[in-house]
């Protein structure tokens, strides 16, 4: 039957379009903000704002399948609960990230991946009312969550070991990519790539009823930037200064 797909659609059938949201969690300066812009720019820019929220659109062909991405890229800062929780609420997929060059970003990530699990187990403050209503109370599989050890080629400035990852990884049952989204863009889209692959094979085993959106008046108000309104005809940048004109008021 695979097979069949695939040759409809090299002889031109339209491939199949979804939508994915994506939210990337971690510590202030782990580089979650540079891996969003690299992964849909291919461009690597250092320096933002750490205060500053966004949903990134960006459509990209993933095995000839049409991905619509939102990326949310959280500000990494101690935040009021029930905000966190909306978040993650609406979250598909998880990037859970640390920087090897900061061991307290690393000692972040357990609390990180259990809070999603908790949350999309009909934990939290909303109680059962989760979008999809995951979880093993209900007998469903956590949310696909990867964690991401960016910055590997700091490597003389690394406080974390890539043994020290994979012992996490393991002990979590959570897959680890190591990166660095300053050297390359084919690792850090790969690592959004293998995390869309985990969400589409979640959500084509869920039931109709499970995939309802969130609505949500707190992620209404975070600003959404479409990567190619962003990059425009001059090839404008993503780097704070530029980006902020295209935030609305």
């Amino acid at each position: 039957m695979s097979t069949n797909r695939r040759t409809l659609r090299r002889s031109g059938s339209l491939p199949t379009s979804r939508t994915v949201r994506i939210v990337i969690l971690g510590q202030a300066a782990v580089g979650k903000t540079a891996m969003a812009v690299r992964f849909i720019t291919k461009r690597f820019i250092g320096e933002y704002d750490p205060t500053l929220e966004t949903i990134y659109r960006h459509e990209v062909a993933i095995n000839g399948d049409v991905v619509h991405f939102e990326i949310l890229d959280t500000a990494g800062q101690e935040e009021d609960a029930l905000l966190i929780e909306e978040k993650i609420r609406w979250g598909d997929g998880f990037l859970i990230v640390y920087s090897v060059t900061d061991r307290c970003s690393f000692d972040e990530v357990m609390r990180l991946c259990f809070l999603v699990n908790h949350i999309h187990s009909g934990g939290g403050s909303g109680g059962g009312a989760g979008r999809r209503g995951g979880g093993s109370s209900n007998g469903h599989e956590p949310p696909p969550m990867l964690i991401v050890a960016n910055k590997k080629d700091l490597e003389y400035d690394r406080m974390v070991t890539a043994e020290d990852g994979e012992s996490l990884s393991r002990g979590l049952k959570v897959p680890l990519r190591e990166i660095s989204a300053r050297d390359s863009w084919e690792e850090t889209a790969g690592a959004f790539h293998a995390l869309y692959a985990d969400v589409a094979q979640q959500l084509d085993a869920s039931p109709p009823s499970f995939r309802r959106r969130a609505v949500s008046k707190l992620m209404e108000k975070i600003p959404r930037i479409h990567s190619g309104s962003a990059l425009g005809a001059a090839g404008r940048s993503f780097s704070f200064g530029s980006f902020r004109d295209f935030l609305p008021e």
